[in-house]
């Protein structure tokens, strides 16, 4: 079931998020939810508090290529072990803040240690867009957006263009 995903300035998404302690049926059901939300945005990846559920879960999938087949990554309490000295820089964007992308710099590649959907333990290393992805929704988590990375000015901009936003959809509602 898709959900609707919440929009920059939502006090939810400045919440830093509670470890999952159990996964419930519930919780998969959520990680199911969360990638068909992402997928219809369309995004690459999605936090749990994008959509109103302030749990320590990510979902993402980063491939690009055209004829892969979908790469979808379910993570629960999802945490950088190690991160590179060597650092990227792409541009982001975010499926809270439509429409609105900025340069933002983060290690090049990070280990991330997380629970999959089974609750097993995995441990991977993530480089390029998969390793910028993954660091941007673990910011969600802690309430965290990529454009507290920019100037204060820039923020302030972009953050005046989401209200707007919030307020012209508000009149169509």
């Amino acid at each position: 079931m898709k959900r609707p995903i919440l929009i920059h300035p939502d006090p939810r998404l400045k919440k830093i998020c509670a470890p999952v302690a159990d996964l419930s049926d519930e919780l998969r059901l959520l990680a199911d939810d969360m990638l068909e939300t992402m997928y219809a945005a369309p995004g690459i990846g999605l936090a749990a508090p994008q959509v109103g559920v302030l749990d320590r879960l990510i979902v993402l999938d980063c491939e690009k290529d055209e004829t892969a087949p979908p790469k979808p990554m379910v993570m629960f309490n999802p945490e950088v072990t190690a991160a590179s000295d060597e650092t990227n820089t792409y541009e982001e964007g975010c499926l809270s803040i439509p429409e609105q992308y900025a340069d933002v710099t983060r290690p090049a590649g990070v280990q991330v240690r997380w629970l999959d959907r089974d609750g097993a333990l995995q441990e991977q290393e993530f480089g390029g867009l998969w390793a910028t992805c993954v660091q941007h929704e673990i910011d969600h988590l802690d309430g965290k957006l990529f454009i507290d990375y920019l100037t204060p000015l820039k923020r302030q901009l972009i953050t005046r263009k989401m209200q707007k936003l919030k307020r012209e959809k508000a009149r169509e509602g």
